[in-house]
């Protein structure tokens, strides 16, 4: 039977559809399912993979791996900045950042459902002995007028404001980006205010897709950015942090002391740069397929709010009388599978291993609903 499930998994490929097929006088049904839980189950291709093993690899820690340096190399050239650090994971890009730029009893400015603060253990307090000023901003977003307000006057009972941290896409702000405009003018303030600024840039490439704006003046907005691989370009694993040679001298010292000092991390580097040489483009897909299912479901009746759709997330409140976890359950029997995002809320996150079949049926199971 394994074999035979295999057969019909090779056959069916991605495409996703209740399959029924008989073997020995007994019936098999199949559920192939699309999962759009996150953009960060994507699995790394043939090609990407077939790339991976043919990297050239040396020991990271001695700054000796040629593929780690390449990619280091251009994304600090891409992003206009001087220098770049490979690590395992964005949350440990963000905490290097944060602990580089500030001190104990400092604290960062940010939006209350940044990453940084919702989805990182607290790492800000457990790293670097800091607190945080939360902003509610609209949509993940926060504006230079908001952490004017928010700057302490510096009492002696006080944290010192030392950092802001911008999320660019936003993740529970439903996908919303800054402009270079929005950006400036955060930076503006953080130059007069003797403040830094960083920008947890995960899905960077979700926001450039978008506006056309280009990567490199990024990097004389702010003093370091990360950028994630895992999400949308389809690696398997790895961030860079990117900055000033000084800062990311630094950088390499943390993260060394919070264990992300790789040897022959090459191998993962070379992902990382296959998805930058092909699959930047078809982040645009993503894009538009979000705000495709988007319009749809503003329509249904059990969605009683949805959040504007601007890149790869939607994220959608259910009517009140509707159950999440049943709703949820509904999903999952019909082959789709999504997951909660708070209190009657639900998050759907497209991505490059959704098949333009598997969107189709997710396309006529949302509509069925």
């Amino acid at each position: 039977m394994p074999k035979f499930r295999k057969i019909i998994f090779d056959w069916f490929g991605k495409s996703n559809y209740f399959v029924t097929l008989s073997y020995s006088h007994t019936c098999y049904t199949f559920i192939l399912e699309v999962n759009i839980i996150s953009d960060t189950v994507t699995k790394p291709s043939k090609q990407m993979l077939d790339f991976m093993l043919s990297a050239e690899v040396g020991d990271d820690v001695f700054a000796e791996d040629p593929t780690v340096n390449a990619l280091e190399s251009r994304l600090s050239k891409m992003f206009g900045m001087d220098s770049a650090l490979f690590c395992p994971s964005g949350t440990m890009t963000n905490q290097i950042a944060i602990k580089v730029h500030t001190k104990s009893l400092d604290e960062m400015i940010c939006d209350i459902d940044s990453h940084v603060y919702q989805a990182e253990s607290s790492g800000f307090a457990f790293h670097s002995g800091i607190s945080v000023n939360l902003i509610h901003g609209i949509n993940g977003k926060i504006n230079a007028e908001q952490i004017s307000a928010s700057l302490r006057p510096g009492f002696d009972w006080q944290p010192l404001s030392k950092l802001v941290v911008l999320e660019n896409t936003t993740n529970k702000g439903g996908g919303s980006y800054y402009t270079l405009d929005e950006i400036s003018s955060v930076y503006k303030l953080t130059r007069d205010k003797g403040l830094k600024l960083h920008i947890d840039g995960a899905r960077i490439f979700n926001a450039l897709i978008e506006t056309n704006e280009p990567s490199e003046k990024i990097g004389l907005l702010c003093d370091s950015i990360s950028v994630c691989f895992s999400k949308g370009l389809g690696a398997p694993v790895g961030s860079i942090l990117i900055g000033d040679k000084t800062f990311i001298r630094e950088a390499r010292r943390f993260r060394k002391v919070m264990g992300g000092g790789m040897r022959q991390s090459g191998i993962l580097a070379a992902a990382c740069l296959y998805a930058l040489n092909h699959h930047i483009p078809d982040l645009k897909i993503d894009n538009t397929r979000a705000k495709e299912l988007g319009t749809i479901l503003k329509s249904k009746h059990f969605v009683k709010q949805i959040k504007p759709v601007y890149t790869n997330i939607i994220i959608f409140i259910l009517a009140d009388h509707i159950n999440t976890i049943d709703f949820l359950n509904n999903l999952k029997s019909k082959g789709i599978l999504a997951s909660e995002f708070g209190h009657q809320t639900i998050r759907f996150v497209m991505h490059r291993d959704i098949t333009p079949d598997q969107f189709d049926f997710l396309i006529k199971i949302i509509e069925s609903l």
